[in-house]
C-alpha cells in the first residue's frame, strides 16, 4: 500500500514522504495512529500544494533575512564599556550586550543566539561579528567598543 506520512516515522520516512509499506502495517499501525493517510490522487495534490506554499514562505523569509543582512552591514554599533589602560576592558562584551545595544541604538531586534562570536570581546576597538539570520544568510556587523 502506498501512503503519505503525516509525521516522521523511524525507519519508514519523514513527514510528507510518499512511501510504500505493507498493507497490514498501514491499516493496523500508521493510519489508525494518525502517522499516515492513504495516497489517493486528492491527497497527493493537496500534499503538493502544501509543499508549494511552504517553499513560497521559505523564499519570503529568506528574502526578508537578506534585506535585514544588508541593513546590518551598514551599521557600526558603538558599545561603551568600562576599561583601564591600553583599552583593556573590565569584564567583556558578549553577544547579549551586542543584541541589547543593537535594539537600543538601531531598533533592530536580533536574538543573541544568532550572533556568532568566537569569544567575548575583551579589548576596546573595532571588531567584526557574524550574525546568522537564516541558514544561508549571514551578515557582518561592525562593533566599536569604547572605553568610558
Amino acid at each position: 500500500m502506498i501512503v503519505i506520512l503525516t509525521k516522521d516515522v523511524k525507519g519508514t520516512g519523514k513527514a510528507g514522504d510518499v512511501v510504500k509499506v505493507s498493507d497490514g502495517y498501514a491499516r493496523n499501525q500508521l493510519i489508525p495512529k494518525g502517522f499516515a493517510k492513504e495516497a489517493t490522487q486528492g491527497n497527493i495534490r493537496s500534499l503538493e500544494k502544501q509543499k508549494a506554499i511552504a517553499a513560497e514562505k521559505l523564499a519570503e523569509q529568506k528574502a526578508a533575512a537578506q534585506q535585514q543582512a544588508e541593513q546590518l552591514e551598514k551599521i557600526t554599533l558603538i558599545v561603551p564599556s568600562k576599561g583601564g589602560e591600553n583599552g583593556k576592558l573590565f569584564g567583556s562584551i558578549t553577544s547579549k550586550d551586542i543584541a541589547e545595544a543593537l535594539e537600543a541604538q538601531e531598533g533592530v531586534k536580533i536574538d543573541k543566539k544568532k550572533i556568532d562570536m568566537p569569544g567575548p570581546i575583551k579589548q576596546a576597538g573595532v571588531s567584526t561579528v557574524a550574525v546568522k539570520l537564516f541558514p544561508e544568510v549571514a551578515a557582518k556587523l561592525k562593533v566599536k567598543v569604547t572605553v568610558e
